[in-house]
């Protein structure tokens, strides 16, 4: 969850940096005496769309690190016997999955059961564990949780994702301009010519709208977390074992069902999936455990 989030959110705010950008120093070639060229205007949007995605890719790890604490672990000289255990857990998988450079290893302080992997390609990625899930979770569960974020990694997931959200993007910024305008050129309409919005109105309408539309589309990018999530449960199943993913699995799910009948609020949008509604269903970054146990039982 924490990497989905974690991406989804930098993506967000980038891509209102850069349309304030745009916005500040007039740049809008796509406008001409005719109205919209909107062939110059996906252009403009696919550039300035893919390029967001691009960069919260890059910014990802620095994020992570910042927002939640990760202590990275020297894997040369780990401190106590717990730090050496998960580098060698890394070491070991990273070799079964053919995967020639350790990633960054972290531990961030938190009450959440969770793990996370995240970076720009399989050379720069980070692999974050949350002291709690090594405080609740066996040797064997913690290897399953590890493989499955190594898959991540070696699937390139991270990538494939930020290609995706560059679609998205563009299309936000493709509709909200269009809309910026039809909206500008009906209050124009309406006040007979003598003024239409001011540039902070038109600056705050554009924002708005890229923020909803980005809200709007977001499903799509959890639907494609959703799918992911099963293909890294099935290659940590390949390096590990069906049977020790699948502890893993039913692990969290003890451990998450008690953390929810404590926090019943937090539940909702938590790894476990079991959110209520439709709003749940569509923004849960991965399957109901449950699910994701039963499709390891059919392998």
């Amino acid at each position: 969850m924490k990497r989905v989030i974690l991406f989804i959110a930098v993506n967000l705010l980038v891509l209102l940096v850069i349309s304030s950008v745009i916005s500040l120093l007039g740049l809008k070639p796509w406008l001409g005496a005719n109205g919209i060229n909107y062939q110059s205007l996906l252009i403009m949007c696919a550039l300035f769309g893919f390029g967001g995605a691009f960069i919260s890719l890059q910014m990802s790890r620095w994020m992570a690190k910042m927002s939640l604490g990760v202590q990275v672990i020297d894997p040369q000289n780990p401190q106590g016997d717990l730090e050496a255990q998960i580098v060698a857990k890394v070491r070991g998988l990273c070799q079964r999955a053919g995967l020639e450079t350790l990633p960054e290893i972290g531990i961030y302080q938190s009450p959440e059961v969770n793990a996370f992997a995240t970076g720009p390609s399989r050379r720069r990625a980070l692999l974050a564990i949350s002291s709690s899930l090594l405080e609740n979770m066996d040797s064997s569960a913690v290897d399953g949780v590890i493989g499955h974020e190594i898959s991540h990694i070696v699937n390139g997931d991270m990538v494939t994702m930020t290609l995706l959200q560059g679609v998205v993007n563009t299309f936000v910024i493709f509709l909200s301009q269009i809309l910026a305008f039809v909206i500008e050129n009906a209050i124009q309409k309406r006040e007979d010519e003598r003024g239409g919005l001011g540039f902070i109105a038109q600056f705050l309408l554009i924002n708005a709208l890229e923020t909803v539309l980005f809200l709007l589309a977001s499903p799509i990018i959890y639907w494609f977390s959703r799918r992911r999530e099963y293909a890294a449960d099935s290659s940590s199943a390949r390096l590990t074992s069906p049977q020790t993913m699948i502890h893993a699995l039913e692990s969290l799910q003890t451990t998450l069902s008690g953390q929810d009948n404590r926090a019943p609020a937090l539940s909702t949008f938590k790894i476990n999936g079991h959110g209520r509604g439709l709003i749940a269903a569509l923004f849960a970054s991965h399957p109901p455990l449950d699910a994701r146990i039963e499709a390891l039982k059919r392998m």
